[in-house]
């Protein structure tokens, strides 16, 4: 029985890689079943027997974006989102199954769906951060850190958005630092806001 289901649970990890895959390169619009499921090495069955539609898999791609990541270790606080965000941004340039999960949350009303599960899931990660860096003291007292972390999921949104539309995400690292280099001045106190540093690029290089 259990390699009955490990090959069940091994044929949908391997159905939702190829579907990344084929979402990120050709949008929702443009993918088909039979890309996926060529690219997944699947047949017909063993497709719709874990997801019964286009659509269906789609909204899985885009709900399940952030499993599997390994958000970057340190004391939760201040600096720790900001590592967070540089980590995302990586990701967002290398990572078919985030990729694919962003820009499904961006086209889910071409596959009928309204769901903000997907930009819950960062405000609330973003704001567990914040609470801790409030509980040491590093935000300013006028802070609300549940609206700071709305606030930041739907800045860093628009930012990687026009990032790929301008350069495929080229300068994504860049201008993730340039968004707290102008947000930290209004939310972190002064001694704080000194400390904080940027993480290097994955290439080596300093930012």
């Amino acid at each position: 029985m259990r390699s009955v289901q490990e090959r069940a649970v091994k044929t949908r990890e391997a159905i939702l890689r190829a579907a990344s895959e084929v979402f990120d390169e050709f949008g929702f619009s443009g993918a088909s079943v039979s890309k996926i499921m060529k690219r997944a090495g699947v047949t017909q069955g063993g497709m719709y027997f874990h997801f019964a539609s286009k659509e269906a898999l789609a909204h899985a791609v885009m709900v399940e974006q952030g499993n599997g990541l390994e958000l970057p270790p340190g004391e939760d606080g201040l600096q720790r989102l900001v590592d967070i965000t540089l980590y995302l941004a990586g990701e967002l340039q290398t990572n078919p199954a985030l990729r694919a999960g962003v820009r499904l949350a961006i086209e889910q009303g071409e596959f009928g769906v309204q769901d903000d599960a997907p930009y819950q899931y960062w405000v609330q990660e973003f704001a567990g951060q914040l609470r801790a860096a409030r509980d040491k003291g590093e935000l300013q007292p006028e802070v609300d850190v549940d609206d700071l972390a709305w606030m930041l999921v739907s800045s860093y949104s628009g930012t990687q958005l026009l990032s790929q539309i301008s350069t495929g995400r080229a300068d994504l690292h860049q201008r993730v630092i340039t968004l707290w280099r102008y947000l930290l001045p209004g939310v972190a106190v002064p001694d704080v806001k000194a400390r904080i540093t940027f993480a290097e690029q994955r290439d080596g290089t300093a930012a």
